[in-house]
């Protein structure tokens, strides 16, 4: 329902202004436009039809005062005066000058407002495109090869795929302003760049296959009905007549084809001048005909054609149809005697068939009242080369050794058959798009659009479905068979129904077809042009450079190019087919667009024309495929394979565009639907794989600190399943805001280069341990969330200043223990190899000391997928304790992984119990007491840092930075190192001997927990054993420790770590989630 609404001015309650005030201010901005004028750089304004600019002059006067309160708004966001007066003075720029959207980002000067109504603008051009070439020169032969009926069913068909592509692109045209582009601009911006580009490309190959489609058309009139004598290449002997005509379409044609691409690159403007005359043409030839059909019921025309027997004669090489004449009591025999026989006289040896058979003369157009009609009704398919015979016409059959080559039989030049004959008639309704083409020119193009377009494809379905019906019931079956007229000597046959003269249809089919290529030649290098200016096929782009008012030159030049290949094919009846499925693959993808549009119902699939439905646009895009394999299947995989690659091409080297396409909210809804399935419940463990969470670290500059991560994950993803890749910024979101958005590009940069396919999330929290905590419980959505963390180990996590520090490490640890989650910690990430690199031979060893779930197993043979990994062979390491049967653990683990289709050597390593070592003892020791002193200290460092910023405060203004930083420096005292030996814990003791401080001298005297000693003696021993066997691996997995309990120990758990892989170059730890992720069952 249309809203109605009036626009108040504000006005200013308690003021007014001076008269001198307002003066001047008027002048000022008098001023301001004549500067604008001169510069040339703003539109000047023109009047609104829908604001007056008396109001919109007073708005800006009492803006600066009335709107104070949305300061802030208006400089971002225009005003409602403002905006309303841009969209009243918008106008579509003219098809080829300048592409939209680049106009909408720059300023444009004056174009000429378009005028151009619903009966000029659509309904004419439709007409003049859809009439042609077909109707004039195959249309008869169509209904005489095919029958009425068949006729009839072929031209439905193609008539309801574009009626049905029409409803669809009237939806698509009014929703919203269409810029010049027409069709391509429709599918771009409906289905995406991808189908848009692919689409777009076809359609104007397809147009302009159609230019050289016409141009062979008006040289078959020229050459054929016009002007015989003016071919070039003349047939020598028999049956090169069709080779002769071939070569002679290929010289004129070539020679036209240059004509015309002169003609439009002089100037267009005389071709859309010339375009009503070429239309007057068409429009007097179907009167003609039509009136010729109303002459036959009353005066049938005189067009007599010769019969031997029931075969067809062609008049062109006699005139008497007979095979003598008596004259004075005088037998002569005529030139079709001599055709068949080899002498002149009566007992010359003649043709069998000549013989047995008398020739007789029928009326080729009987007219409408004569009942012809039931004798057309069914089809008279024939092999290439077969003789145009009457049915129901006696005949005497000759001897089987009877040649006819040489004789002046009407032979068809192709082999027919109804598929063959769709193919070829379909050109005859394409046209549909002339009216979006010129959506730059029209007044509503909104309203005139669908009006004009429908109603055009109604007439002219009318005409066409007509004229089938009176063809049938007014001219004999073997002359509408015939495709050149040669019965008729060699008159056009539709021309030989019309009225007043057969010469009314000859020269307005030629001049029609002229005009229908100059047309052709005219609009397809603007859609190429329009295309390249999208910038969406980067090979493409050099064609959208042109003249210097924007006229396509190299556009032009390969679009002729492409038609002389048309032109090189020569024949009218193979060009038709190939035309056809890039014009069927156009219209499939217009019903498509607006079906998507339909069913997604986004909220801006708005269009004015009301009657559409979604089950009409499937119908329409489902005959439009039918169509394309019934023309040729052959043809049609081909444009299929051409449009996929030019897809493919797009997806993987065009410019990324952003237009609120279909395909993407297909993608969306798809999306959310597979979500709502997933969100059921945890999957299989036969669907089971590591949905990965990685935390990057990032730098000062918000630059990843560990690259070779992401390069770690697509070896381990490999492309598949879901990757969050995430990190935090310390901060509140409304400061880091600037920092974020900063760190994501450089994230995604660094993702694009890795190959890692997935998402990215920078979160900032006031708390760096806050952050990771809220990427573990929230990334994802629904049933696609992580299921497995993977991190880089904090190589410094001994020095307390270092923001991962271990605390942050062993709680994020007990997090992902407590979400089920797995956790990967992937220790000397920097000696992890890229993807570029490859490892020829080599290990991965994997050490299962306790079952995770089987994440140890499965993690090698992901990543042997990879090409990094793949020629590494995998080996499998337990442990026997003193009471295990190693002999049978190992028969029982190859089972197992025999079980589990795993290629892996297993090895059982026996450790047994032995006496703690002193080493181990005294490591426990230092650590304990290293852990005590950390908490002793804490107090000081506080103290520290609080003193250091006193400094540094103090000399802000009077030294320069390196002065500053040596100043703090000096300030702050050398960092205690974490790292104990003997010799330092000795000078330690002796250092503090005599301090006062009683907790130092607790330090020295303490021992160690025997629980930690235990602790620490596995470890020891473990890394012993690791190293023995896999010190030289490219990898070791090893199943990583929980822990402790009690949060106390949390600093020696980093220490048990550490000891556990030491020496070790590359080591991934795992944490299993709980959950089995392997199975022995398919």
């Amino acid at each position: 329902m249309p809203t109605s609404f009036t626009v108040v001015p504000v006005e200013a309650q308690g003021e007014e202004w001076e008269p001198a005030e307002r003066d001047g201010k008027r002048q000022e901005e008098g001023e301001d436009d004549d500067r604008d004028r001169d510069s040339g750089e703003v539109i000047a304004r023109e009047s609104s039809p829908f604001i007056s600019s008396a109001e919109l002059d007073r708005g800006n006067a009492y803006e600066g005062k009335n709107m104070a309160l949305f300061e802030e708004e208006m400089d971002s966001n225009p005003m409602v005066s403002s905006l309303l007066n841009k969209l009243a003075n918008y106008t579509n720029l003219t098809q080829g000058v300048v592409e939209h959207e680049a106009d909408e980002d720059s300023k444009r000067k004056e174009v000429k407002v378009p005028r151009m109504g619903t009966f000029i603008g659509v309904y004419l051009p439709c007409l003049q495109n859809i009439l042609g070439v077909i109707l004039f020169l195959r249309l008869t032969w169509i209904v005489g090869t095919a029958g009425v009926l068949e006729s009839f069913i072929i031209v439905f068909m193609c008539c309801a795929c574009t009626m049905l592509t029409a409803i669809s692109m009237s939806a698509i045209a009014t929703n919203g302003v269409v810029p010049a582009g027409g069709s391509y601009y429709m599918i771009s911006r409906s289905l995406g760049p991808e189908f848009g580009g692919a689409v777009g490309l076809c359609f104007y190959l397809g147009t302009t296959f159609a230019g050289a489609m016409y141009i062979l058309g008006t040289i078959e009139i020229l050459l054929t009905y016009i002007s015989p004598s003016a071919a070039i290449f003349r047939a020598e002997e028999v049956g090169e007549e069709t080779e002769a005509m071939l070569n002679n379409m290929r010289v004129y044609g070539t020679c036209i084809i240059i004509l015309m691409a002169i003609v439009v690159f002089v100037g267009v403007k005389y071709v859309n001048k010339l375009a009503l005359v070429f239309l007057a043409c068409v429009i007097l030839s179907i009167i003609a005909i039509y009136a010729g059909v109303i002459k036959t019921a009353f005066d049938p025309p005189d067009f007599p054609i010769c019969l031997l027997g029931n075969r067809t004669l062609s008049k062109r090489s006699f005139d008497v149809c007979a095979k003598f004449t008596e004259s004075n009591n005088e037998t002569k025999t005529t030139t079709l005697w001599r055709l068949f026989c080899d002498s002149s006289s009566l007992n010359a040896t003649c043709d069998d068939y000549f013989n047995l058979n008398n020739v007789t003369e029928i009326q080729g157009i009987p007219g409408i009242m004569s009942g012809v009609l039931t004798d057309n009704l069914w089809s008279t398919y024939s092999e290439k080369g077969s003789i145009v015979e009457k049915k129901d016409q006696p005949s005497v059959a000759g001897s089987e050794e009877t040649k006819t080559s040489g004789f002046p039989y009407v032979f068809t030049d192709i082999m027919t058959y109804f598929t063959m004959l769709v193919g070829i008639y379909f050109p005859s309704v394409t046209g549909i798009m002339a009216g979006s083409n010129r959506s730059g020119d029209l007044k509503d193009a909104q309203k005139s659009i669908p009006t004009g377009t429908i109603l055009a494809i109604s007439t002219t379905s009318f005409i066409y479905l007509s004229c089938i019906v009176l063809f049938g019931a007014c001219i004999e079956g073997v002359i509408l068979r015939d495709k050149f007229g040669e019965a008729v000597n060699g008159n056009l046959v539709v021309g030989t129904l019309a009225w007043p003269s057969p010469w009314v249809i000859v020269i307005g089919s030629f001049f029609s077809t002229c005009g229908a290529g100059l047309q052709s030649l005219t609009g397809a290098p603007r859609l190429l042009q329009a295309i390249a200016r999208d910038g969406i096929v980067p090979f493409l782009q050099v064609f959208g450079h042109g003249k210097a008012n924007g006229e396509p030159t190299w556009a032009l030049l390969l679009t002729a190019g492409i038609c002389e290949t048309g032109i090189l094919i020569a024949s009218l009846d193979s060009v038709a087919p190939i035309l056809s499925m890039f014009f069927l693959m156009c219209y499939m993808f217009v019903n498509l667009a607006c079906a998507v549009q339909t069913l997604l119902r986004t909220p801006n699939w708005r269009p004015r024309f009301k009657y559409y439905h979604w089950t009409l646009s499937f119908l329409g895009m489902s005959l439009c495929l039918a169509l394309m394999f019934i023309c040729s299947w052959y043809y049609a995989l081909i444009a299929m394979l051409i449009a996929g690659c030019i897809y493919k091409y797009i997806e993987y080297r065009g410019a990324e565009k952003e237009w609120g396409d279909g395909i993407r909210g297909l993608s969306l809804n798809a999306a959310r639907y597979a979500l709502l399935r997933v969100e059921d419940g945890p999957p299989h463990t036969k669907n089971w794989r590591p949905q990965l969470l990685v935390l990057l670290n990032l730098d000062s500059e918000q630059f990843v600190k560990h690259p070779r991560l992401l390069s770690f994950t697509s070896q381990l993803k490999a492309g598949k399943g879901l990757t969050i890749v995430g990190s935090v910024l310390q901060g509140i979101y409304l400061d880091k805001c600037t920092e974020t958005q900063k760190a994501e590009e450089n994230v995604k940069a660094l993702m694009g280069v890795e190959k890692t396919k997935g998402f990215c999330q920078i979160v900032a929290s006031p708390s760096y341990r806050d952050g990771i905590s809220c990427l573990i419980q929230s990334a994802g959505l629904g049933g696609m969330k992580h299921n497995t963390v993977l991190m880089a180990w904090p190589q410094s996590w001994k020095q307390t200043e270092n923001r991962f520090s271990w605390r942050n490490f062993v709680d994020t640890v007990r997090e992902t223990t407590a979400a089920q989650q797995a956790l990967l910690v992937a220790k000397n990430i920097d000696l992890f190899p890229t993807n570029q690199e490859r490892f020829t031979e080599g290990n991965i060893d994997v050490w299962w000391i306790v079952h995770d779930g089987g994440m140890l197993m499965l993690l090698p043979f992901l990543l042997r997928q990879h090409k990094v990994w793949r020629k590494c062979k995998m080996r499998i390491f337990t442990v026997a304790q003193m009471d295990d049967n190693s002999i049978q653990m190992k028969k029982d683990l190859q089972m197992f992984l025999y079980h589990l289709r795993l290629n892996a050597e297993v090895e059982v390593v026996e450790m047994f119990e032995n006496d703690i070592s002193a080493f181990t003892y005294e490591k426990t020791l230092m650590m304990e007491q290293r852990s005590q002193m950390l908490k002793q200290m804490q107090l000081s460092k506080n103290e520290r840092e609080r003193e250091a910023q006193l400094i540094h405060d103090r000399n802000t203004a009077s030294h320069s930075a390196p002065a500053i930083k040596a100043s703090v420096a000096a300030a702050v005292p050398e960092k205690v190192q974490m790292t104990w030996t003997k010799e330092k814990l000795v000078a330690e003791k002796h250092k503090n001997k005599d301090s006062n401080a009683p907790g130092f001298k607790d330090i020295f005297n303490m021992k160690p927990n025997q629980s930690n000693v235990r602790r620490m003696h596995t470890a020891v021993k473990l890394n012993g054993v690791v190293l023995n066997k896999s010190q030289h691996a490219q990898l070791v997995l090893l199943n990583m420790p929980g822990p402790p309990k009690n949060r106390k120990g949390d600093e020696n758990y980093m220490e048990f770590l550490e000891v556990l892989t030491e020496g070790l170059d590359r080591v991934l730890l795992v944490r299993g989630s709980g959950r089995e992720v392997i199975t022995i069952y398919s």
